[in-house]
């Protein structure tokens, strides 16, 4: 069985959290709730910008395509994984399992470039703000968004392609969804070359979006200490905030799972790591983006005023 064709698979076995049965129905309760709460936190902020004139910036337009690859991401992961709490036979079929993988991959690419370029337009809102419409025009921020996704497509999806190969059994992943340094480990033939691909495409796709991120602040941080107006340096400190608690979250996530020492590894610790990325933090995002956010609660105000007064009868 050792050599099988992964082409005549049919399913494989995702443990989950089956080593810990006691477990299974309280994590469905709360994941569930995670899940819920993740697709409403992020559609309303979709909604606020589709509907609120006030919200329709360059930020928030990025912001959206954040929302959307959050829910998106917790889609192709959460529900299966709350299916496998309760099922008896926890198994995910072969086509989906790979589906998992090329999505969760593409995913995790587009982030890294989506905050990378969030991270410019916060540059060039600080950095040029009587010119900041003029350079970040609609055409510019679709172009830019564009670009975070199709970069994020072809530095993850095309290398996948080609580096996929045959599974061997047994055919049972120790996780709770498919993603690449998964099922690495059961192609059937040496993959050394799959994980030097690996460690380059991580470094396109990781590292050069990082140090975007960390060059655009470097520059931020020099022009608001040349700012003489303590109001001015708290201001554009504050609309930076929320991009770089979520950037030091995705990140710090990343760090922990990839450059922690091997005496630190666990199964069960790189499952709540995932865990972690895929449904709890694309639930907080909406809320780091808008609970101190009056912009936000403005728009909140002003919806929910027109919605109340189309219901009242005449």
């Amino acid at each position: 069985m050792g050599g099988e064709n992964s082409s005549i698979i049919n399913e494989l076995v995702l443990v989950g959290f089956s080593s810990l049965p006691q477990t299974e129905i309280p994590l469905f309760l709360l994941f569930s709730l995670v899940y819920l709460v993740n697709l409403l936190g992020n559609t309303a902020v979709i909604s606020l910008v589709v509907l609120d004139s006030c919200l329709q910036t360059p930020m928030y337009y990025f912001l959206c395509h954040l929302a959307f690859l959050n829910i998106f991401f917790s889609t192709i992961v959460a529900p299966k994984m709350l299916f496998n709490f309760l099922a008896t036979r926890k198994v995910i079929s072969y086509n989906f399992c790979l589906a998992q993988t090329y999505i969760t991959l593409f995913l995790e690419s587009t982030e890294c470039f989506l905050l990378a370029v969030m991270a410019v337009d916060r540059y060039v809102a600080i950095c040029y703000p009587l010119r900041y419409l003029l350079i970040m025009s609609s055409s510019v921020c679709l172009a830019l968004a564009f670009a975070a996704w199709t970069i994020g497509f072809f530095a993850s999806v095309v290398p996948l392609y080609f580096a996929i190969l045959p599974f061997c059994g047994p055919y049972v992943i120790d996780y709770i969804f498919c993603e690449l340094p998964v099922i690495l480990h059961m192609f059937c033939d040496d993959t050394s070359l799959q994980e030097a691909l690996m460690m380059a495409g991580s470094a396109g796709t990781v590292l050069r979006p990082f140090f975007l991120i960390i060059l655009s602040y470097v520059r931020i941080l020099v022009a608001v200490m040349r700012t003489d107006s303590m109001e001015g340096r708290k201001k554009a400190f504050s609309t930076c905030t929320s991009h770089l608690i979520v950037v030091t979250i995705y990140y710090g996530t990343g760090l922990v799972r990839y450059m922690r020492p091997k005496s630190l590894y666990s199964a069960e610790g790189d499952k709540l790591i995932s865990l972690s990325y895929a449904v709890i933090f694309p639930m907080l995002n909406p809320f780091i983006y808008s609970l101190r956010n009056k912009e936000v609660k403005g728009a909140v105000g002003r919806v929910m005023g027109k919605i109340l007064k189309s219901q009242k009868i005449p």
